[in-house]
């Protein structure tokens, strides 16, 4: 079993403001350590359960923020960007099944550990008609390639408005957040356990055929932008095969999801 490892950073374990999470912010460099220690958990957790290839692909910002001399040696990296499929490096590379660690919720929802999707450029984003964050987005773009998702850490926000997407994943909530910059948090030696067991149960539930079902999108594809001001969308319907909605708000469409994917990339770099 071949399986991939995708992490954000917004969802790890006691991050609950964007100076932990940015690279020239002063708490930047402790909440590394305690991200790999996330994805180190799910490494161990899905060995244990039976996965023999993992591939880790690091999908916060510019990706380069695992510690490579602290991952388990068990596991390959995708490092840096910008990278063919971004968040989800690597899904076209034959692998059977996919985890996303430290994840957090979609744009504007309450309760919600540094809430957003994709920018702080964009307000909303939806997949034909449907509202998403970034585990809907990404979780699409690896169904395309008929890989399902096991496991997904974060707030308990996150973890809610995944199993809307797939009610039957395994998930983790590692903090409860009371507002957007605010949450209770267990400490990684709690986390960590929680991690590598929820992680060891989705892989033995995937060698058992009792994993979720991959997430397939109807094609065409239309995936919808609204930004937060006109300029920005302004800039990126520049683009071919977008059209405009309203002042905000742009429409890509396109024949299949990677192609959305990679166009909404675009979009979302123009739309600053």
């Amino acid at each position: 079993m071949k399986l991939l490892i995708v992490d954000d950073m917004e969802g790890a374990t006691g991050v609950i403001d964007w100076s932990q999470v940015m690279d020239d912010q002063p708490d930047y460099q402790r909440f590394r350590k305690v991200l790999t220690g996330d994805v180190n958990a799910a490494i161990r957790g899905a060995c244990k359960g039976g996965a023999d290839e993992i591939v880790v692909s690091d999908g916060h910002n510019y990706a380069r923020n695992l510690l490579i001399e602290e991952l388990d040696p068990r596991a390959n990296l995708n490092y840096g960007s910008p990278s063919s499929l971004s968040m989800v490096e690597g899904v076209d590379k034959n692998v059977d099944a996919i985890m996303f660690i430290a994840y957090h919720a979609r744009a504007g929802t309450l309760k919600a550990v540094l809430c957003h999707t994709w920018s702080l450029n964009t307000t909303n984003v939806w997949i034909n008609g449907r509202i998403t964050g970034e585990f809907g987005l990404n979780s699409s773009v690896a169904g395309s390639f008929g890989v399902p998702p096991l496991l997904l850490t974060g707030d308990r926000a996150v973890c809610q408005e995944a199993l809307e997407w797939v009610p039957d994943l395994e998930t983790v909530c590692v903090k409860t957040a009371s507002g957007r910059y605010a949450a209770e948090c267990l400490p990684p030696e709690k986390t960590q356990v929680m991690i590598e067991e929820a992680a060891c149960k989705a892989v033995q539930r995937f060698l058992k055929g009792q994993a979720p079902k991959p997430i397939v999108v109807d094609t065409p594809v239309v995936i919808r932008v609204e930004f937060t001001t006109p300029n920005q969308a302004d800039s990126a319907c520049i683009l071919p095969n977008t059209t405009r909605v309203d002042g905000r708000t742009l429409d890509i469409t396109a024949p299949d999801m990677v192609t959305a994917y990679n166009s909404f990339r675009a979009v979302a770099s123009l739309g600053r």
